[in-house]
């Protein structure tokens, strides 16, 4: 593959491959297991917005570098935050990248190595296929760590794959699923151990690139229209990003401490 790099210092990258048919776009920042930093959702945005209007292209292939998905957003960020408005632009944002990888019209499979953990969920949900490894862990256990909310959006988006039961279990329970869970939910096509990881992906890869484009294309608008109808959830953003609750979390998590919930 010929790949495209922007880089970004400790700051990470998300770098962009293709080869013939089939796109790559790879989050690397392996020492924090691919969380996502501002440049690098800047960069995300960078790269679905040219694979919408690449040409000729079948599949998308969203993977992590050094045996990680993507572990969440980095939690730093949130030390700037001030208000609750401040979350509910960040829960926007996150929303439209989402929606950005959710309305592209050709096939996206996610390849899940390791913890696929809040961004990194939504973005592994967000595609149409995920192959995993033996060690991944599905979840958003944001109830035991930053304290924070996903969007409605968000959660439908979990109600969807998982159900209403799982779906608690997640944000509720705050457990994260194991490869063996999240395959027999129907969440993931197939769990492959990472040896055979490249060869059973460009099989899959080689599959859907031989299938019509344009019905696989309407099939996927079709269901994202049919899911697309939430109501608007801002005023439980709001309260959640603007407590006490939410700048204890942040604080715990940096520091490498147990938070103290007070319910404010």
């Amino acid at each position: 593959m010929i790949g495209e790099d922007i880089v970004t210092d400790d700051d990470g990258s998300v770098r962009f491959e293709r080869l013939h048919d089939v796109a790559q776009i790879t989050f690397d920042r392996p020492a924090a297991r691919n969380a996502l930093t501002e440049p690098m959702y800047a960069q995300l945005e960078q790269w679905l917005d040219r694979v919408s209007h690449e040409t000729g292209l079948r599949v998308v292939v969203l993977r992590g570098a050094g045996g990680s998905f993507v572990a969440g957003t980095d939690i730093a960020r949130f030390t700037a935050f001030r208000s609750g408005d401040d979350g509910v632009r960040y829960e926007a944002r996150i929303d439209d990248i989402i929606g950005r990888l959710e309305a592209l019209a050709v096939p996206t499979i996610a390849v899940v190595e390791g913890p696929a953990a809040g961004a990194g969920l939504l973005l592994a949900a967000a595609c149409d296929l995920r192959l995993c490894t033996p060690d991944a862990r599905f979840g958003a256990p944001i109830a035991r760590t930053v304290g924070n909310t996903l969007s409605i959006a968000n959660t439908a988006r979990l109600l969807g794959h998982f159900g209403l039961a799982r779906t608690k279990r997640l944000l509720i329970a705050a457990e994260l699923l194991t490869a063996e869970e999240a395959h027999a939910a129907g969440f993931v096509l197939a769990i492959v151990p990472r040896a055979e990881l490249d060869a059973r992906l460009d099989a899959l890869c080689e599959r859907i690139t031989s299938h019509a484009p344009l019905t696989m294309a309407s099939t996927k608008e079709a269901i994202r229209r049919l899911s697309a109808d939430v109501p608007d959830g801002d005023d439980l953003i709001r309260r959640v990003y603007d407590s006490d609750d939410f700048r204890e979390g942040v604080a715990a998590f940096l520091a490498k401490r147990p938070p103290q919930w007070t319910g404010r």
